[in-house]
């Protein structure tokens, strides 16, 4: 099952932030759910704050295990995906912004 802003909420959306913060998000994602392969725009830079479980997460040409406290940058024009490999929901922040 692919993740999808159901298993979420967002905290803060860009039109209630000033500066280049285009959205904080807040997912748990059920075990062996995931957040498919996606690229992002060249202008959007997001990074994941892992808050409890654990998952790999694959980013551009790399493919490794994330666990709470891990903070992992995405960077512009970058792809990824993240899936939950554990027994436990995935929690985790994720922050957009906007990059020049």
């Amino acid at each position: 099952a692919v993740a999808t802003q159901s298993f979420g909420s967002t905290t803060a959306a860009k039109d209630s932030l000033d500066g280049n913060c285009n959205f904080i998000d807040f997912t748990k994602m059920p075990p062996g759910t995931e957040i498919g392969l996606h690229t992002h725009a060249d202008n959007e830079e997001e990074f994941y704050l892992i808050i409890s479980g654990s998952g790999l997460m694959h980013n551009e040409n790399e493919t490794f295990e994330v666990q709470p406290g891990d903070f992992v940058r995405n960077p512009p024009g970058g792809t990824h995906s993240l899936k939950n490999t554990g027994e436990k929901d995935l929690s985790l922040f994720v922050f957009e912004v906007s990059v020049s």
